[in-house]
């Protein structure tokens, strides 16, 4: 299923979605896609308004950190990953397998 265009998450940043009732957060690192649940699994607080570090995102409300390759926490007070999404890019066209 088309989630986005690659004109849409530009090189080192991300954004959030909502696809089917699921919140996504789909990311761009030097190129490389990932996506992951954008929910923090701590508060509720959506990871898309967080900050990207690297190949991590931090939550704005906590400190949470998720690994964005895996969707698991790396610190912070939740002891619960987010789902993460495989991404397939084709002609411009960011595809996720829900």
């Amino acid at each position: 299923m088309k989630l986005a265009s690659t004109n849409d998450v530009k090189p080192n940043s991300m954004m959030g979605f909502t696809v089917n009732d699921q919140k996504i957060l789909l990311a761009n690192v030097n190129g490389k896609y990932y996506a992951i649940g954008d929910k923090c699994m701590h508060r509720g607080c959506l990871l898309s308004k967080g900050k990207l570090v690297g190949e991590t995102v931090v939550c704005p409300c906590h400190g949470s950190i998720y690994d964005l390759k895996t969707g698991n926490f790396t610190k912070g007070p939740t002891k619960k990953g987010e789902p993460a999404y495989e991404i397939k890019v084709e002609n411009n066209e960011i595809m996720i397998n829900l």
